[in-house]
């Protein structure tokens, strides 16, 4: 899961990634950063495992290459390997608005898609073995641009394994984080639902500074002098993991207790296969535990004399919190 961090020269991208990462990372741009999980918290309890693993997310910052007001070409070809983007938008020196900043991205985003599209359909037109379903796909692309929409909001595009190679800037999902000063954290932003879009107010100077405190008495009392209720490490894997459409599951034993990230709507072999292609490949069963039935008992032997513990097969659909034990033969 690779994320980018971008923004305009001074929009405090640098300090959110400080903020995610930590003050270790203060001379890097990329940092590997664990995924909060409190549900690891009582199996690790009860098994006591000789190894923790936590979901990672891949953080990259950006340099900040903007041409006038515009995104450089050199940073939508650096933004485009990425899964999902962090926009941070200047909300408190007053140079541009973050209503302006949020309007720039997404309209270089749309030209650029439509860039590549228009230089696609110009190669097709002279290839006599074209794919006519990959171009029709592309004239619906280009029709819905020219409208002034992304592409993330276009399920049926975004989906289409025919586009998915051309890594169109306008279909990743993207959270915008308007970064506004510790007096205005109650601004109101934009308030229209958008599809595979989200926009979050932080004060990413508070957040970094935080981000420095090791006491947890003295954390404790600055996010309560300030009325901060999460941290933005929190506040971002939200948001991000729900972007990305994904859920944790979760595996747990004295070997290892480790939570992994599924794309929601996921299998059992899938989850399996996010372990290993051989339990995928040699899958027989799932032995299941909801998180909401280990709360009950609290013990995977009384789950299991209580049915709450089920046997399920590779077509089952994996529930955020499932515990699973998986059984293959390859």
């Amino acid at each position: 899961m690779k994320t980018a961090i971008f923004g305009f020269p001074g929009s405090g991208k640098t300090d959110l990634f400080l903020a995610l990462a930590g003050p270790k990372f203060k001379n890097l741009n990329k940092a590997m950063v664990k995924v909060p999980e409190p549900r690891l918290d009582p199996l690790i309890e009860l098994f006591n495992p000789k190894k923790i693993t936590y979901t990672e997310i891949e953080y990259n910052d950006l340099p900040g290459a903007i041409k006038g007001k515009s995104l450089s070409n050199k940073l939508l070809s650096e933004i485009r390997p990425f899964d999902c983007l962090i926009g941070v938008l200047d909300g408190f020196s007053g140079i541009n608005s973050p209503e302006e900043q949020w309007n720039i991205i997404e309209t270089d985003f749309i030209l650029s898609d439509l860039s590549v599209i228009e230089k696609r359909l110009e190669k097709l037109v002279k290839d006599k073995k074209k794919d006519v379903f990959e171009e029709e796909l592309l004239l619906k692309a280009k029709e819905f641009l020219e409208k002034e929409k992304p592409l993330r909001e276009n399920n049926e595009l975004i989906s289409a394994p025919e586009l998915k190679g051309y890594r169109f800037l306008s279909a990743k999902p993207i959270l915008y984080i308007w970064n506004v000063s510790e007096d205005d954290l109650n601004r109101k932003i934009i308030s229209e639902k958008k599809l595979n879009q989200k926009h979050i107010t932080l004060s990413v100077k508070l957040e970094r500074e935080m981000s420095e405190i090791d006491d947890e008495e003295e954390l404790k009392f600055f996010q309560q002098e300030y009325g901060i209720q999460e941290s933005a490490l929190k506040k971002v894997i939200k948001s991000t993991y729900e972007l990305l459409d994904l859920i944790t599951f979760l595996t747990a034993g004295e070997k290892e207790v480790r939570a992994w990230p599924l794309k929601k709507g996921s299998t059992a072999d899938e989850a399996g296969g996010v372990i290993h292609s051989d339990i995928q490949r040699g899958f027989i069963r799932a032995e299941v535990l909801s998180w909401e039935d280990f709360l009950k008992y609290k013990d995977f032997k009384v789950a299991k004399k209580n049915g709450a513990l089920r046997l399920e097969g590779r077509d089952y659909i994996v529930k955020d919190g499932d515990i699973i034990t998986f059984y293959f033969n390859v």
